[in-house]
């Protein structure tokens, strides 16, 4: 599976690289080559699926189309 990233000099030094179709995943590193590390292994905890979630009996389930 690959991932359009977009890399970003940061104010600071290094970079700031993120994942335009996922949103919240971003990350950054002191080099290009790091910055691309880390965002793949931002991606792979993104992509996880979550943990069972436990719901409440008096919960509704309910599916919105939009």
């Amino acid at each position: 599976m690959k991932f359009k990233v977009v890399l970003e000099p940061a104010e600071e030094g290094g970079y700031v690289v993120y994942v335009p179709s996922l949103p919240g995943c971003i990350s950054e590193g002191d080099t290009r080559e790091e910055a691309l590390a880390n965002i793949k292994e931002a991606i792979e905890l993104y992509l996880e699926p979550p943990e069972k979630q436990v719901i409440r009996k008096s919960a509704e389930v309910a599916e919105v189309a939009i």
